[in-house]
């Protein structure tokens, strides 16, 4: 998903690897694909990368970067640290042998040094280790791209907005047909779905930590603002958000407001069991609790069992996914999917199904 974004951004040598893109592009791009990509959580510039196979290799092999072109004595700077390795079993004393090497740079050459900031720094450093293997990367993000800054309040464990923007690309919505999102909570993924339907870039209600960089050009910012801006749209589907908790309803709406959609999505109180279509036939994306606690086990049968039997008998001609990771209670839907995607959300290793709905019994639709 990721990769055709960047395609699409016009990207060059994009390359999938491990929970990970690798592409090449301009300042324009790096600025550009900040504001549009639904599916990224952070974007890094590599710095250096190099075997490592001690702490003190470490420190050597990183004092050898010029820090001076990074930060200033003005500058402060945190670094976010992930190891993989034997060798380098505690993340936070890898990154302080990074910042060590740091700072002792500048205090050598200005007998001063730059100060850390943990929480909101000018500059974020990525370090990550696999094994003797050591990248350092210059995050141009700051914050998780996740963080679109229009859900600052939630009901328990929401989704997150880059897995309901993947969610809503992986089904193949075309943003023609109309949308429902059933149950809906914090409203997550019925607000991507309206974003993507207008073209909203999702990164534009929040900062970068490349506006903070030594080198960052506010002119050609404010340049590629103006043209996302320009490529919004008017809605080309009707979406639809319900769900049976009237408290949830309001914090959606609110998230909504600050994300620039709430008067293109249609709020409705109600319990998919007992509901009915808006439509003749819309693409339908439901997020049904999962009943992770034992005592939820048999609850969840019968949600799940009440689920599909509604979307047999009321909803024919709708295309729906289903995300969960209880797999006992997705066969309790009763449903043939005709996709199957394994993914996580957080920890929790998920199945998305995707199902056609039709009149009648599925052999005679085949045959038709």
């Amino acid at each position: 998903m990721l990769a055709a974004e960047l395609e699409e951004l016009g990207a060059n040598k994009i390359k999938p690897l491990n929970r990970a893109v690798e592409f090449e592009g301009s300042t324009h791009l790096l600025y550009k694909a900040n504001l549009m990509c639904r599916t990224a959580l952070r974007i890094l510039i590599p710095i250096t990368s190099f075997k490592a196979h001690n702490d003190r290799h470490l420190y050597a092999l990183s004092s050898k970067v010029k820090w001076t072109d990074y930060l200033s004595l003005d500058t402060t700077f945190a670094i976010d640290s992930t190891t993989h390795s034997d060798r380098f079993r505690h993340s936070r004393y890898a990154a302080l042998k990074l910042k060590d090497a740091i700072v002792d740079q500048f205090r050598k050459e200005f007998n001063e040094r730059p100060s850390i900031d943990s929480r909101t720094p000018d500059v974020r450093i990525n370090l990550h280790i696999a094994d003797t293997d050591v990248s350092i990367s210059l995050d141009s993000s700051g914050e998780s791209l996740e963080k679109r800054g229009y859900r600052t309040e939630s009901n328990e464990a929401p989704m997150s907005e880059v897995l309901a923007a993947g969610l809503i690309k992986l089904s193949g919505w075309d943003k023609k047909k109309d949308f429902l999102d059933p149950m809906t909570g914090s409203g997550t993924i019925a607000i991507e779905a309206a974003m993507m339907n207008q073209n909203i870039p999702p990164g534009l209600h929040r900062d970068f930590a490349f506006q903070n960089w030594m080198d960052y050009n506010k002119e050609l910012f404010e340049e590629i603002e103006m043209e996302v801006r320009s490529n919004i749209v008017s809605p080309s589907a009707r979406i639809v958000a319900r769900d049976i908790n009237k408290r949830s309803l309001p914090i959606a709406k609110r998230n909504a407001m600050r994300a620039g959609v709430v008067e293109h999505i249609q709020w409705e109180t109600a319990d998919f069991c007992d509901s009915e279509p808006f439509s003749d036939s819309a693409h339908i994306i439901m997020n049904p609790p999962y009943g992770e606690r034992l005592e939820e086990h048999d609850d969840m049968l019968e949600l799940y069992d009440a689920i599909g039997f509604r979307l047999k008998h009321h909803y024919p001609n709708h295309t729906v996914w289903v995300i969960t990771s209880n797999l006992a209670a997705m066969k309790k839907l009763g449903l043939k999917p005709d996709h199957r995607i394994k993914l996580y959300n957080g920890s929790l290793e998920c199945r998305f199904n995707g199902y056609t709905l039709f009149k009648g019994k599925r052999i005679d639709q085949l045959k038709a």
